[in-house]
């Protein structure tokens, strides 16, 4: 009984051996090269595009929170601010409007001056 018991032990281990090389072999191929590196490739796009959506939330998450910054110290509501014709730069995504909005940066001597 203890041969026959050791004889599976052996089989059992040789099969789970031959089958690990096999695997270690298939993944030094081109082609396992190539299906890690793929898989790779999508595992970090996933990444990337996580982080981006994360990056997206917390921008919105930010300008609600200026948003209500403005309104608390101004006293002018978003529906009031539209009403009186200032745009929101949140549906806009012309870069146009943005440049517009800002006023150019002045030098040094020109604040001096205006003091």
């Amino acid at each position: 009984m203890k041969r026959l018991f050791w004889l599976g032990v052996g089989v059992a281990t040789g099969v789970a051996l031959s089958r690990k090389a096999k695997e270690t072999a298939r993944q030094a191929t081109p082609a396992g090269i190539a299906g890690n590196l793929g898989e790779a490739m999508r595992e970090l796009a996933g990444a990337i595009g996580s982080f981006g959506a994360d990056i997206r939330a917390g921008m919105v998450e930010r300008e609600e929170e200026l948003s209500e910054v403005v309104e608390q110290r101004s006293g002018v509501s978003p529906v009031a601010r539209h009403a009186l014709g200032v745009r929101d730069t949140r549906s806009d995504t012309s870069t146009e409007w943005a440049a517009r909005r800002v006023p150019a940066p002045r030098d040094a001597r020109a604040r001096r001056a205006d003091s």
